[in-house]
């Protein structure tokens, strides 16, 4: 846990542009203040004489007028900062929440395990990523090891050969390698290789050996059921595969006590005395026992090839030559591999240890640099027995959803702590890496000098390549970053960017220099042009640098997603962590902002829900600013007609209704509901996503805009309304209008042009939306007839002062003239202008849509052209129709073709990957001490007295991902013709 960072309090670019637009509009409050404060002192010196009869000053002069006015105003204009609009946001964010906890298509039925948002406040975070940090095994991988070849003293076993020494491909029709004579064999444990058997039988020595170490060398826990049945439970898939591929070849582990290991040798029963564990971690990457039996002393050790090939003696120097070139191999397959050694101790050498040892282990001071010392003191020297190669398949639909995330313009880099080799192997089978790239570039130097100019080299090609300008040889202090002035740059790199593709894989050891701080930049320059980044052989604390590093320099939106514990580092550090409960406990879960079950869903978490999230939440705050101007800058324009007295011109009880009542449902209803596109065309056309990204859909011009839009409605309203009352009169002459009744009218137009704009805006309507909008217009009516009602202004004469307003305001001609005359001035300009934006420079997202409904319709005339015929039955070879015939081919735009010449291929062989072993240290000091074997028999306990609970399996079907979701349209997003 010393890599997992700390944890930080993580707000999403929104939440950070939209307390910067409250404190402008909070000056902006201001100065509108002042300036009705000087108009005031103005006005009083000016005209305020002439009302002094029946207007008496309060004050002494007009400045001091002026200055309470301006806390009046204040408090009149006060509605312009949206102080509810942080309660409205949160609500929002809950309900969106629950739309990816409900989302049964990320449901992973083989586990029971639902997608859950452990966080509210960074949805639309999800709809603007622009980097994903995966790691490799338990993530793109299954994690669910199984033993597929070893190397024993030279020789490679598991490859299947013919007579002619051909190798042969694995099938269903392969015969396996028979067990069943070995009384603790497993059914489920699949070999094939006939050889490596014919050595245990003959009773080969190093063959016994290897297998010996691999019962011995471990931390598993071994249960015994009633039934004669044995168990195991282990930190991490791969130790439980090598311990199982032990057992099934005859070296079973049976069981273990702090002090012993017990294992059956083809049927005999060998007990060890366990002298020490030296158990794995992020930096030994290895891990030994100590055993002794029959007085003589055993280290076995397993661990990374580079790090046990450097503790070998010279006795191994051949074999470790034939060694490397059989891990090469296993490594180009995908195979995860592990190097198996051991030596004989002498008692004297150990004892003179094992003395210092514990002096080291009890320490109070630099124990663990004492500890390690003497670690590598006792592994040294050791004999080569072999290497392991352990498979791991990639899970269902790993490909398919990295190579829509980049259609996305989402760059996707993989951290792993597996090989180089085994890397780049992984990279191909997932499609980060392809035949088409340019030119993969592989940083594998360990002196900082031949990395930093490889880094330099590496870069001066890739821009030579694309036709650009180094930058960053020009001037190396310049710090990488994107400047207003240089959009024109920016839009040429990405359209050369999308030509070009380039990789670059780079080991944990070159890591180390590429990021200092003289190179980094450079590095980062680099890594930017490239399409895939993979970086192997790195230490969970380089994951977390390397996240920080985009971070900083490039002011992206990042997201890493992992499975284990040396993840929760990276998943602290990106703006979004993303956890996959896996095989390697809960840690990546538990500190993660959203987690699920399976690689593949990550795909609909981001182009499905991340985008809907943004574009909601982007209209929201549109609506919001726009219809909060529209309604409070009112009072700005009545200031000019009521001498800056700071006189509300709409009744109290409707300024304390506006935001509650009359205009937060629809808002709300839009944040939570609405959908410009349908969740299948998210995934066919991933270019959607690009907008969130470059923040297209609120920013600061987005705002200005809204802001415009409010003012000029306002304005409208209140002239228009100050128009058509100006000289109106009643039949028998009197005035119709009044202040109360002008009020009246103007907050009646207000709530039906703010309404009538939010049904314009909104693209997917549902009961819900119709509810809101049109609930809100009737209640508006039902308020204000009730309000300003003579019953109630009789029993609150004090409170309800604009009494009788709405009965005459609706007696008036001219209100039922100038209401649609209102919302034609304001509204039909938006509706034509988008209606010719559409027409002349429609968006991807506008093209979509019209797509989605051309395919409705096409569907459901499908639908109706399929004719009924009763005991029709057809003769020829093709079969039975079932009673139906279509009288039309399918549509152009069907699914099915899409999916055809789509990203949607089948996925070719799965492959593995690196050195087997969890990054987590192991269960050693916890055997030793025997605080295992102790929970060991609490659990026990529990199960027997039957406190052990079951959960329900929910339905099945959401396991697969929906073949409708259309994922693969043959459409590219130029093509897209509408």
């Amino acid at each position: 846990m010393q890599n997992s960072g700390k944890s930080k309090f993580k707000r999403t670019s929104l939440d950070k542009l939209m307390n910067k637009l409250v404190i402008s509009i909070f000056v902006l409050l201001l100065v509108i203040c002042l300036i009705c404060s000087i108009c005031c002192s103005v006005w009083e010196y000016t005209y305020g004489t002439d009302f002094q009869v029946y207007l008496p000053w309060d004050q002494k002069n007009g400045a001091i007028i002026a200055t309470f006015n301006f806390f009046s105003y204040i408090i009149v204009l006060n509605t312009l900062v949206p102080i509810s609009l942080y309660v409205t946001v949160e609500l929002i964010r809950l309900f969106q929440s629950f739309w990816i906890n409900w989302d049964v298509k990320m449901y992973y039925d083989e586990k029971d395990c639902t997608a859950k948002a452990r966080t509210t406040t960074l949805n639309e975070e999800l709809g603007q990523i622009q980097y994903v940090f995966s790691d490799k095994t338990g993530t793109l991988t299954q994690n669910m090891m199984t033993f597929n070849k070893c190397s024993i003293s030279g020789k490679k076993f598991g490859e299947l050969k013919n007579k002619a020494g051909e190798i042969v491909t694995v099938d269903e029709d392969t015969p396996k390698v028979d067990f069943s004579k070995n009384k603790w064999y497993e059914e489920s444990f699949d070999f094939y290789d006939e050889t490596l058997k014919n050595g245990v039988d003959n009773g080969d020595r190093q063959t016994w050996l290897f297998f010996r170490l691999l019962a011995l060398c471990h931390t598993v826990m071994a249960e015994h059921g009633d039934d004669g049945s044995l168990t195991y439970q282990a930190q991490s898939p791969d130790e439980a595969a090598l311990v199982g591929a032990a057992r099934n070849f005859g070296f079973t582990f049976k069981s273990r006590t702090p002090t012993t290991i017990t294992i059956d040798v083809q049927g005999r029963e060998d007990t060890y005395e366990l002298l020490q564990i030296l158990d794995f971690n992020n930096v030994r990457k290895r891990m030994s026992v100590i055993v002794r039996q029959n007085n003589r002393i055993k280290l076995f050790c397993k661990g990374a090839d580079n790090v046990v090939f450097e503790r070998l003696g010279e006795a191994s120097v051949f074999l470790q030559d034939v060694t490397q070139e059989h891990l090469n191999d296993f490594a180009n397959e995908g195979l995860r591999t592990l190097v198996l050694a051991m030596r004989d101790i002498k008692d004297e050498e150990y004892n003179e240890w094992n003395l210092r040892y514990h002096e080291a282990s009890t320490a109070l001071k630099d124990r663990e640099e004492k500890v390690c010392a003497l670690q590598e003191e006792i592994e040294k020297d050791m004999l080569l027995l072999g290497a392991t190669a352990i498979e791991d398949k990639l899970q269902d639909g790993v490909p398919q959803t990295i190579e829509n995330l980049i259609k996305g313009n989402i760059k996707v880099w993989v951290l792993t702590g597996d090989k180089q080799e085994t890397a780049i192997n992984i990279g191909y089978s997932c499609r980060l890496l392809t035949d088409q790239f340019n030119e993969v570039f592989v940083i594998n130097q360990t002196e900082e000098e031949d990395v930093k100019q490889i880094v330099y080299d590496t870069l001066d090609k890739i821009c030579d390549t694309m036709g650009i300008k180094n930058k960053m040889r020009c001037d190396e202090d310049d710090i990488v970053d994107e400047d207003d002035d240089e959009e024109d740059d920016k839009k040429n790199l990405e359209q050369l960017a999308s030509i070009y593709s380039f990789a670059i894989v780079i080991t944990g050891a070159s890591l180390v220099h590429a990021l200092q701080a003289d190179i980094e930049q450079i590095f980062l320059e680099a890594a930017c042009f490239c399409k895939t980044i993979i970086c192997c052989r790195v230490t969970p604390l380089q994951k977390a640098q390397v996240v920080n590093l985009v971070k900083k320099y490039k002011k992206a939106v990042t997201l890493a997603i992992g499975d284990g514990a040396n993840d929760v580092s990276m998943i602290k550090a990106a703006h979004i962590g993303v956890g996959i409960s896996g095989q390697e406990g809960m840690q990546a879960v538990l500190a993660s902002d959203f987690s699920f079950g399976q690689f593949r869903f990550l795909e609909r978490l981001l182009l499905v829900h991340g985008r809907w999230s943004y574009v909601r939440m982007s209209k929201f705050l549109s609506y919001f600013f726009y219809k909060n101007f529209a309604f409070t800058l009112s009072h700005f324009w009545f200031a000019f007609y009521c001498g800056f007295s700071a006189m509300a011109v709409y009744d109290q009880w409707f300024i304390t209704l506006y935001n509650i009542v009359f205009t937060s449902l629809p808002v709300i209803a839009l944040g939570i509901f609405d959908q410009d596109v349908n969740e299948d065309m998210c995934i066919r056309f991933p270019a959607l996503y690009k907008p969130g990204q470059k923040n297209e859909y609120f920013n600061y011009w987005v705002f200005t805009k809204s802001v415009v839009a409010g003012t000029v409605t306002s304005l409208t309203l209140f002239f228009v309304c100050y128009g058509t009352f100006l000289d109106v009169v009643n039949p028998d002459g009197t005035p119709a209008g009044s202040q109360t009744t002008y009020g009246c009218v103007l907050a009646t137009m207000l709530v039906l042009v703010v309404n009538f704009k939010m049904a314009m805006d909104t693209a997917y309507w549902t009961v819900f939306n119709h509810v809101c909008i049109w609930l809100s217009i009737i209640s508006y009516w039902i308020v204000v007839f009730i309000m300003y009602s003579d019953l109630m202004y009789e029993f609150f004469f004090a409170i309800f002062t604009f009494v009788g307003s709405a009965r005459v305001m609706c007696t008036m001609p001219t209100f039922w003239f100038s209401m649609p005359l209102v919302c034609v001035i304001l509204l039909m300009p938006v509706a034509g202008k988008r209606a010719i934006a559409m027409d002349v420079a429609p968006t991807l997202a506008e093209k979509v849509r019209i797509l989605q409904q051309q395919e409705a319709i096409q569907a459901k005339e499908d639908k109706d052209n399929v004719v009924e015929l009763k005991a029709f039955k057809r003769t020829d070879d093709e079969g039975s129709i079932n009673g139906k015939v279509t009288k039309k081919d399918k549509p152009r735009g069907h699914k099915d073709s899409i999916r055809e010449d789509g990203i949607s291929r089948r996925r070719p062989q799965s492959a593995g990957s690196g050195y087997a072993f969890s990054h987590q240290e192991g269960f050693g000091r916890m055997i030793t001490s025997g605080t295992i074997r102790d929970s060991q028999r609490r659990k026990k306990g529990r199960e027997k007295n039957g406190t052990a609970s079951s959960t329900e399996r929910r339905k099945s079907s959401a396991n697969s991902r929906d073949t409708d979701s259309g994922r693969g349209s043959a459409l590219k997003d130029e093509e897209l013709i509408v």
